[in-house]
């Protein structure tokens, strides 16, 4: 089971949609920076707008609500001042804290977490090649783990794309891999990896 540092959210809390993650403090005044994971961060970040705090990997962050008082952008970087941080302490403890809302948006109701995803079968063209072992989130798109019925881990791409439909209620995952994105950690008969060793 992933560790997510938390017990299990409130229903209406997993039923949100992620719209940011707290990155490191800025200043010292208790603002954060955030890596944005919405196409409208005037709306979502508006002054008044409560957000729900969730711990990230590892235990990372914090739960609860979060107010927003002020957001802000410093070149590309995205900074928000929330009225439950007052100091650099404080932001930085809600460092990995994701942060979600209500989804009111068409495309932003297809948020997943981990545990949602581990434990699916992985199914390409209705047959399985193995299970999901985790969700990798990164800074471009996020990562599904892949355990695959030989042993090796493949890392698929969490896009459309490549993965059509996420059934939890039939316990699969479909995916539409393209050539050789499963295979590239499976060892050779020689015994290295698909990717090849130096001559």
């Amino acid at each position: 089971m992933p560790q997510s540092g938390a017990e299990n959210p409130p229903r209406d809390a997993r039923e949100h949609v992620r719209v940011a993650r707290i990155g490191k403090p800025h200043g010292i005044h208790g603002e954060v920076t955030v890596q944005v994971f919405t196409d409208e961060p005037g709306e979502r970040f508006s002054p008044g707008a409560v957000l729900q705090g969730r711990r990230g990997g590892q235990g990372a962050g914090r739960d609860g609500a979060l107010t927003v008082v002020r957001a802000r952008w410093n070149k590309d970087i995205l900074l928000l001042a929330l009225e439950e941080v007052a100091d650099r302490n404080q932001a930085e403890a809600l460092r990995g804290t994701e942060l979600f809302a209500e989804p009111d948006e068409a495309g932003e109701d297809d948020a997943w977490y981990e545990e949602d995803l581990v434990g699916l079968a992985a199914m390409v063209d209705g047959t399985k090649v193995g299970d999901v072992t985790g969700l990798i989130t990164g800074e471009v798109q996020d990562l599904l783990e892949v355990t695959l019925e030989g042993g090796a881990s493949a890392l698929v791409p969490f896009v459309e794309e490549i993965v059509p439909e996420v059934d939890p209620e039939a316990g699969t995952i479909t995916l539409t891999p393209p050539p050789g994105l499963l295979t590239l950690n499976e060892p050779t008969a020689g015994g290295s990896s698909a990717a090849g060793d130096p001559a």
